[in-house]
């Protein structure tokens, strides 16, 4: 799983929903949930978490998309399998895994260095640790 150390900026709820945003490396991403710990709050810090197969990729993107979160990453790695691809992408000295499909690695023609946009739904995104003040 990709992980990354991020500080939660605001908390929205309505009812049994909550939206946080949180601030990584100049980035705002935003989580989606329906339970949020009761000790998440502004100002905090947490080790948020996505799987590798719910960071899609998009290689000349424009117009709008409706996910929340969309950092430019650089590729660092690829690997090749018979179905499935793993692509190794950095944002400054983080590294995050995507795993695509071969055929999508193939039509996207990716290559070590290109530079691509990581894209991660709201409600893929986790809170895997919060940090004791």
């Amino acid at each position: 799983m990709s992980q990354m150390v991020a500080t939660v900026k605001s908390i929205e709820n309505l009812e049994q929903l909550n939206i946080v945003e949180f601030e990584f490396n100049a980035h705002v991403l935003k989580m989606m949930s329906l339970d949020l710990n009761t000790n998440i709050r502004v100002g905090k810090k947490v080790v948020l978490s996505v799987k590798p197969t719910n960071i899609a990729l998009a290689k000349d993107l424009a117009g709008e998309i409706s996910f929340s979160n969309q950092m430019e990453a650089t590729i660092q790695t690829l690997t090749h399998g018979k179905l499935l691809s793993s692509v190794g992408l950095a944002i400054n000295d983080i590294v995050f895994e995507s795993i695509i499909t071969l055929s999508s690695a193939k039509r996207m023609n990716l290559r070590i260095n290109d530079k691509v946009i990581m894209l991660i739904k709201a409600s893929d995104l986790f809170i895997l640790d919060v940090f004791d003040d």
